[in-house]
């Protein structure tokens, strides 16, 4: 697919039109310059900027179809310029997107809404003192959003103030993510740090010696300044690839270096691949008090497991989970994913079927997405997967089946290349809901990464301005540099928290 857009030459405006295009087209090109290629709609693009913004849009096809869009949008007064640009760059978005759905016959039900985190949206409106309606009425306004999506969004919200009704106070405290970046294998889909942990025990060494300094040093600096920790979460790569041995002095670490461990709400470690799932390391997360868990499945396929490079067995997933319950595994997460290649709605409903025979506490529902560093993104051919219709269909069974048995949404995200330009959703049995995952999509609080290919985002605690920061991904240059990154982010932690604090 090829469109032409006329008429637009400031280069802000091009990369939101092209993801808005990426919504509607698989791979197509968008361009603002004349081309003598074969085009197969042609926009002209009209903006008058006053005390308003008013966009026009038409649109030409090769076929000799015409469509047109008009939307304007008031300018306040004493707007910042980077306010005024968003809010230029929505009435374009919305002109845009309704000549596409116009033309295409689809629907986008998330509007011009191409970010990670539509809930924060909904949030920010509501901590300003918004009322409900008024709040959805201006959201379906301006992005376009459908009522359905805008109803989860607010179950969502809800859920998220039920279970931390403080979630707008937390910014006085921190959270923490540990990123362990070795896998069993690594998954088709994956672009996490995930190196395959065969044959590296010596880059699992030196990374555990960098990782345990981080936490040293981290932990050192949270209690001379008297911060607490909100929840902790190891993730990956998978945190049950290392050996129990490794597994305890890693908590031990925890224990030592962390202030107040005891009263922290939540710890969580992933060990998404089953056989990764030992007794000994199951002994080991419960001597440090440590209950909530994940175990994906991702899908009880078997085939599919194979195709997408997961080397243990439907049976085996089932096992480890009855493993970890017999254990004293109170809260355990279970991933699946819509979309997977050679996967319709009859082998969802497989899937969910067989979820039902073990009712995890918690279940997110992912939504495949092309990654682009992907092997499954690399070798696209080889990978064939359901289209639209098909996929809307299998989120839909996901939402009646958690409905129908006693889960409810928590927490939401989106993903570029998305399949069906849906949602990653969070659904849990009330009152088990993962705070991390709350806290992150929401951005309420600085989270520090620890660890390979870990990110920190520091939330300002005045201002909420946000400052990103990532660790190297490859366990050698971690390995090489983790005492400069760590001193980094104490950095950055000082000048945050206007501390007088010696870095080490």
């Amino acid at each position: 697919m090829y469109i032409h857009i006329k008429g637009l030459s400031d280069e802000r405006f091009h990369r939101p039109l092209q993801l808005i295009a990426n919504l509607f087209f698989e791979e197509p090109e968008v361009s603002f310059s004349p081309s003598e290629d074969k085009v197969d709609a042609t926009l002209t693009v009209d903006l008058t900027i006053a005390t308003s913004v008013v966009a026009n849009v038409q649109m030409e096809t090769s076929d000799g179809a015409s469509f047109s869009s008009s939307y304007e949008r008031e300018l306040p007064e004493n707007i910042t310029e980077k306010e005024r640009f968003r809010l230029i760059k929505n009435a374009l978005s919305h002109a845009y997107l309704t000549v596409l759905q116009d033309w295409t016959g689809i629907t986008q039900k998330w509007g011009i809404l191409t970010g990670v985190r539509p809930t924060k949206l909904l949030h920010k409106k509501l901590q300003e003192g918004t009322d409900r309606e008024t709040a959805h009425r201006e959201l379906t306004e301006e992005y376009l959003i459908t009522p359905e999506k805008i109803e989860l969004m607010q179950q969502i919200v809800d859920r998220q103030l039920a279970v931390m009704p403080d979630l707008y106070d937390l910014r006085k405290e921190v959270s923490i993510y540990i990123g362990i970046p070795f896998c069993p294998t690594k998954c088709a889909y994956c672009t996490f740090p995930a190196y395959a942990i065969n044959g590296r025990q010596g880059s699992v060494n030196s990374f555990l010696g960098g990782l345990h300094f981080e936490m040293r040093e981290i932990g050192k600096w949270l209690k001379e300044n008297n911060i607490k920790i909100t929840t902790v979460y190891y993730g990956g790569g998978t945190p049950t690839s290392i050996t129990a041995e490794e597994m305890d002095m890693l908590y031990e670490e925890m224990y030592t270096s962390f202030p107040d461990v005891k009263n922290i709400r939540e710890i969580t470690v992933e060990a998404g691949r089953p056989d990764t799932i030992t007794p000994d390391k199951l002994d080991v997360l419960n001597k440090w008090n440590i209950d909530r868990i994940s175990i994906n499945p991702q899908s009880y396929i078997q085939e599919t497991l194979k195709a997408i490079g997961r080397h243990h067995t439907v049976e085996e997933t089932i096992e480890k989970y009855k493993l970890a319950k017999d254990m004293g595994m109170n809260n355990i997460n279970m991933d699946l994913i819509i979309g997977l290649p050679g996967e319709g709605t009859k082998e969802f409903a497989h899937t969910l079927n067989e979820t039902e025979k073990l009712m995890p506490e918690s279940l997110t529902v992912h939504t495949l997405s092309f990654k682009r560093a992907s092997e499954m993104t690399k070798n696209k051919d080889r990978y064939k997967v359901a289209g639209r219709e098909e996929i809307e269909d299998m989120m839909e069974l996901a939402e009646n089946w958690t409905k129908d048995h006693g889960y409810a949404p928590y927490y939401l995200y989106r993903q570029k290349n998305i399949l069906g330009n849906l949602e990653n959703v969070g659904y849990s049995i009330p009152g088990q809901e993962s705070l991390y995952n709350i806290i992150i999509m929401e951005e309420q609080q600085t989270i520090i990464g620890l660890g390979c290919g870990a990110s920190s985002k520091f939330i300002d605690p005045v201002t909420g301005k946000i400052t990103h920061f990532a660790n190297p991904k490859d366990p050698k240059t971690y390995n090489d540099s983790f005492t400069d990154y760590t001193n980094q982010k104490l950095e950055i932690l000082s000048e945050l928290y206007e501390t007088k604090s010696s870095l080490s």
